[in-house]
């Protein structure tokens, strides 16, 4: 591989794919084993695939790196410690990803001998993050926000030290929500995004005003021949192509278009030719979103279908039973079709099973529990051309050809810090937009924001604690730093900051005499991640809302830092940083299920919220017993025109989060 160029960065959730990514001149490839990944839908690895797959991909110089990138749980320090061990024993991958800080401890623990990727589900969307970031915590790399304009990324990468690198997502699959910032699928069941879990219950059908559409479901990323002003930011060392859930014909396609992008998209044919093989990638609609910031563009179109593939058929009127469609391409043996979307009650998947013509007929057979209605959309997501399977098959003789290494077994034992003795009493901590007038209850807090020192009272700047948001942009990161400096100077003493990294902006304003505690959006679940943030100086913890009650009653026990939890208020079903031209703020909108969400703008960010809030003050004495010590209301106010019949939630509590 030639250094001076990015590497292209392919992704593979299953054996064909990871051919694939080889056959088409990755210089390196993304895997996840079966636990602890953010594609859980993927098929994934075992080890002993994974050792056989990386001594391929050494006599190719391609890197492997692998995914460990989920939300780790109090009882999860055991099992995920014992699986780097034996992974760096058996494989030795060149990097891990990962989210969560007790990974990273735990990696360090088992002496892992590759590299350590934060994951673009931690949110590094700051600058000033980065020098931090490898001086705390030793990453190697950060791959950074899909929300990023060119200008955003150039500012990030003259903030990046020499000794760490940066990874782009280039193209494949966009979520509403900003990464790392998105409880939808959780609130709504326990199927945790950060758990590698989600259902997508974005790219469900919403009604606003009696119209449905698909509100929040986003276009996929297509940078293509844009990538080109990357090759003059040298800091961005691998173009990231999302799509672990993909199959071998977008992973081939994809990654050859961009690796001819990189080295020789100069030339108009080389453009061309790149571009023709993205459109054969059967992909969903494009966009470059906020890439060009002259120029940004929303990734929710209600104009365009959202499916991935490619629209061959629509389903004819007729009976209820099987039905013949006449494909507008040709179909080939072992093509996949999908019919409809995957909440829709007759939506299933079809395979081809010889060459069908264009226009020519084939029989399907509906399988889903309804038939479809006449028009659904019929699309190919994935196809076996001849020459791909070819290609595939050579490079399947001789992975046969190689032995897997002997199974490797570990008795590593983590080490756990010792939980906190000294345990402060229980209070209340209201969270406000704008403070209201009058007597609060308990401890009055603020969300901040830049210039708002004008609005408060002086002798009041001592007493609040001051929480910032979940998510700081590249090109807003200078106002919130005077922000932030301003609170400290007037005599602030109270932070939350709702991400770790955040700390970066106060490394030169640290007193002894500021309390700083991490928000709720730092996702924090398990001992190591919270002994982490004890050593980097933060003085408590608020944990994951997420957590199932047998959690966070654990990690009471087990804290080594005082902790708080979200008891009552409207927690975001995510945050997001666009919005739909169709959907207005405070206006209901409601799901296919009933449920009624909306939308909020603060700052640049958009919150989604769901209509009825969480209330787990029933359980606060539990939770005292434990060590708990600060219990949060968030004082959202509902709009006038919301009115949900769901009641209040209690989140995971009585759930198993999955």
């Amino acid at each position: 591989m030639n250094r001076r160029f990015p590497q292209i960065l392919a992704p593979a959730g299953d054996m064909q794919s990871f051919l694939a990514a080889l056959s088409a001149g990755a210089d390196a490839v993304y895997v996840g084993l079966k636990h602890f990944s953010a594609r859980m839908q993927a098929a994934n690895f075992s080890l002993d695939e994974l050792a056989v797959m990386k001594r391929m991909a050494e006599r190719r110089d391609v890197r492997l790196y692998v995914a460990m990138n989920t939300l780790v749980k109090p009882g999860d320090a055991d099992a995920a410690g014992r699986l780097i061990d034996r992974l760096n024993k058996t494989v030795a991958p060149d990097a891990i990803i990962l989210q969560d800080l007790g990974m990273a401890a735990l990696a360090r623990q088992v002496g892992f001998s590759g590299e350590l990727h934060l994951s673009t589900l931690a949110n590094v969307s700051q600058p000033a993050a980065l020098v931090w970031l490898r001086e705390k915590l030793g990453m190697d790399r950060v791959i950074l926000p899909r929300e990023l304009s060119i200008d955003e990324i150039k500012a990030c990468a003259e903030a990046c030290p020499q000794d760490l690198s940066l990874e782009l997502f280039v193209h494949g699959a966009l979520c509403y929500a900003v990464s790392g910032r998105c409880y939808w699928s959780s609130y709504l069941g326990g199927k945790s995004g950060l758990r590698g879990r989600c259902v997508q219950p974005c790219r469900r059908r919403y009604q606003r005003k009696g119209q449905p559409g698909r509100l929040f479901s986003c276009r996929d990323l297509h940078l293509d021949v844009l990538v080109k002003t990357l090759l003059d930011v040298p800091e961005v060392a691998a173009w990231k192509i999302e799509g672990r859930k993909k199959g071998p014909h977008y992973v081939f396609y994809v990654t050859s278009a961009y690796r001819l992008l990189r080295d020789e998209g100069a030339t108009p044919d080389a453009r061309k030719q790149a571009q023709d093989l993205l459109e054969q990638a059967l992909s969903r609609p494009g966009t470059h979103y906020n890439f060009l910031p002259q120029r940004k563009q929303v990734p929710v179109n209600l104009q365009d279908q959202t499916g991935s593939g490619q629209l061959v058929a629509r389903v004819p009127k007729g009976g209820e039973g099987t039905f013949a469609i006449k494909p507008r391409v040709d179909l080939l043996a072992g093509d996949l079709l999908r019919v409809g979307y995957e909440d829709e009650p007759w939506h299933q998947m079809v395979k081809v099973p010889r060459r069908i013509p264009r226009n020519g007929t084939f029989d399907v057979k509906p399988m889903g529990k309804r038939p479809p209605k006449p028009g659904t959309d019929i699309f190919l997501v994935d196809r076996r051309e001849p020459e791909l399977v070819a290609r595939l098959k050579e490079l399947e003789k001789e992975l046969s050809e190689i032995k897997a290494p002997g199974k490797s077994a570990s008795t590593f034992s983590p080490r756990l810090p010792a939980p906190v003795t000294k345990r402060g009493r229980p209070r209340l901590s209201q969270v406000y937009r704008r403070l209201p007038m009058g007597k609060i209850e308990g401890e009055a807090a603020v969300w901040l924001r830049p210039g708002m020192l004008r609005e408060v009272n002086r002798t009041l700047v001592p007493r609040l604690w001051w929480w910032l948001p979940p998510v700081i942009w590249p090109d807003e990161e200078a106002e919130w730093m005077r922000a932030v400096n301003q609170v400290v100077t007037s005599g602030g003493k109270r932070l939350v900051l709702n991400a770790p990294w955040q700390m970066a902006m106060l490394e030169s304003l640290r007193r002894k005499s500021t309390e700083i505690w991490a928000g709720p959006f730092c996702n924090l679940a398990n001992p190591l991640a919270l002994q982490e943030l004890k050593r980097l100086g933060f003085s408590g913890a608020i944990v994951s809302p997420e957590l199932a009650r047998e959690d966070m009653l654990e990690l009471g026990r087990q804290s080594p830092l005082p902790l708080g939890m979200v008891m009552e208020g409207l927690w975001p079903l995510c945050v997001s940083r666009t919005l739909a031209e169709d959907v207005k703020p405070n206006e209901p909108l409601t799901s296919p299920m009933g449920e009624i969400a909306w939308v909020r703008r603060h700052g640049q960010n958009v919150w989604v919220y769901p209509g009825w809030p969480v209330d787990l003050s029933a359980h606060r004495q539990e939770l005292e017993a434990v060590g708990y010590e600060l219990f949060v209301r968030l004082n959202e106010p509902l709009p006038a025109n919301v009115r949900s019949e769901r009641s209040a939630s209690s989140f995971n509590w009585e759930l198993t989060l999955y």
